[in-house]
């Protein structure tokens, strides 16, 4: 037969019984500002934003130089991508990047120079990834959470395949389309689809 524990006196058997009574208040339960118990902020990190806003602004820029109504487009397209990354909403972000197409499109059937618009649709693609990549983000981690480094290593990822992708557009470009303004443009939209299966 166990004997009861009997608290000892004075100062230390105090702390003991101090001790025991929080032991036995408290439990296994965890403090209520652990941050398990914080809700979680689910809108997209700040650095997959403002990255989705500099390419769109590339974009705009370029497209712009090419054909000035063909940019216009793609900077009411960026500032789509921009809207649906805030709202989280992937619906605003296609309805955004098919506008931004159809401008980099205008573009080229205006005789916009090639270069400017193949590095408008390297840019349009890359806000785009990087918007929608921002929602995923959030959703999974959180906006508080870490992700310079993850957005970084994706926008570079993505910007080599798309560099590539338009390096081997505008070789055959120059081989094969010469003065066909036709011709380029259907090599200019059979680009944009590659590199967006490529992004993807």
């Amino acid at each position: 037969m166990e004997r009861p524990i009997v608290p000892r006196r004075g100062r230390a058997g105090h702390r003991e019984v101090v001790a025991v009574s929080r032991g036995a208040t408290t439990g296994d339960r965890e403090p209520p500002d652990a941050p398990e118990d914080r809700e979680r902020d689910a809108r997209p990190p700040t650095s997959a934003v403002v990255a989705s806003l500099v390419a769109g602004a590339v974009a705009a820029l370029s497209a712009f130089l090419a054909a000035p109504t063909g940019g216009a487009l793609v900077g009411l397209a960026a500032a789509g991508l921009l809207a649906g990354s805030l709202r989280r909403s992937p619906r605003v972000l296609s309805w955004a990047a098919g506008v931004g197409v159809a401008g980099i499109a205008l573009a080229g059937y205006l005789r916009g120079a090639v270069e400017p618009l193949l590095a408008a649709g390297v840019a349009l693609a890359l806000a785009w990834d990087l918007a929608d990549h921002g929602i995923a983000l959030g959703e999974q981690v959180g906006r508080e959470a870490r992700t310079r480094r993850n957005v970084a290593v994706h926008a570079g990822t993505n910007l080599l395949a798309g560099g590539l992708s338009v390096a081997v557009v505008y070789g055959v470009y120059l081989a094969a389309a010469g003065s066909q303004p036709v011709a380029a443009l259907a090599l200019l939209l059979f680009g944009a689809v590659a590199l967006a299966s490529a992004l993807r």
